[in-house]
């Protein structure tokens, strides 16, 4: 079930106002987690990507996937299909045909079976070189909605393989909805614990996806909770968030890293056939406030 809260207004001056303030104390500070930008609830800045200088995503900040990677999708994941131009990260799909460099006759391997890329994406992540445990991490963005597209802003554990380190999905899209999940582990190897709720796309005003919006995590010691726009999609408690697997261990009680991606098709993706390419996923800003 979805909470209502207070509606804000993501494209509203103060915003703008305020993401000029930050991008300037991180360029007057090497550390980020200097920043004393206080946020309601006690939280304090320690980290932020503004993407306000133009070319290539930060490499401090960021590290890219190559080829295809998950969920049988249908994007080859490259890094010159992520730039950041006047201000925004746009990591943009496009139609192509072209070889599939780890082609292998006869393969059954999904990744390899195929003879030609027919699409090229980016997916980038914060791994190894920014991890986070406990905060509120923020997006603001503008996500395509057209059939076949699967944007996401989500974080994965730094310890044990998926499902086992934890995911969070804080957005994702594909087929007409939102989703906001949240995944641990189970006693059968790659199968994930989902506490999931969706939020389908025509329950939004006309032309939400044509605005930019700000979707939220706030994450402690007691729950996860992810929201877009202020509007709660999911809550769930961390002691119901255990591994499944006698473990004990709870994959959101360690450091997370960020991803940033666009992907296409796949298993939940859905069909891209008629949609037009070029597609943009635009990247406002990423930030992450924590308490003291």
């Amino acid at each position: 079930m979805f909470k209502k809260t207070t509606e804000i207004e993501p494209l509203s001056s103060f915003m703008m106002i305020k993401k000029v303030i930050i991008a300037g104390i991180l360029m007057i500070s090497p550390f980020a987690g200097k920043c004393q930008q206080d946020t309601t609830g006690g939280y304090k800045l320690v980290w932020a990507d503004e993407f306000n200088t133009n070319g290539t995503p930060d490499p401090a900040n960021w590290k890219f996937e190559t080829g295809f990677v998950r969920n049988n999708e249908d994007q080859w994941y490259q890094a010159q299909n992520a730039f950041c131009r006047n201000g925004k990260l746009i990591i943009e799909a496009k139609k192509v045909h072209q070889p599939n460099p780890d082609y292998v006759p006869n393969s059954t391997n999904w990744k390899q079976k195929r003879e030609f890329i027919n699409y090229t994406s980016s997916s980038i992540n914060t791994s190894g070189l920014h991890n986070f445990q406990y905060g509120r991490f923020i997006m603001r963005g503008r996500i395509s909605t057209d059939a076949g597209l699967w944007p996401a802003f989500w974080t994965l554990g730094i310890d044990k393989p998926w499902p086992s380190n934890g995911e969070i999905d804080i957005m994702e899209y594909y087929r007409q909805k939102l989703l906001a999940n949240i995944a641990c582990g189970t006693s059968v190897p790659y199968k994930a614990k989902w506490y999931s709720n969706t939020k389908a796309l025509n329950t939004f005003k006309a032309n939400w996806s044509k605005k930019f919006h700000i979707w939220r995590m706030d994450w402690d010691t007691e729950a996860i909770s992810l929201y877009v726009d202020d509007f709660l999609l999911n809550r769930v408690a961390l002691k119901d968030l255990v591994n499944q697997d006698g473990s004990q261990f709870n994959p959101f009680m360690q450091p997370h890293y960020i991803l940033l991606n666009l992907a296409i098709g796949g298993d939940n993706g859905g069909d891209p056939s008629a949609t037009k390419f070029p597609k943009r996923y635009e990247i406002d800003y990423v930030r992450v406030y924590q308490k003291n």
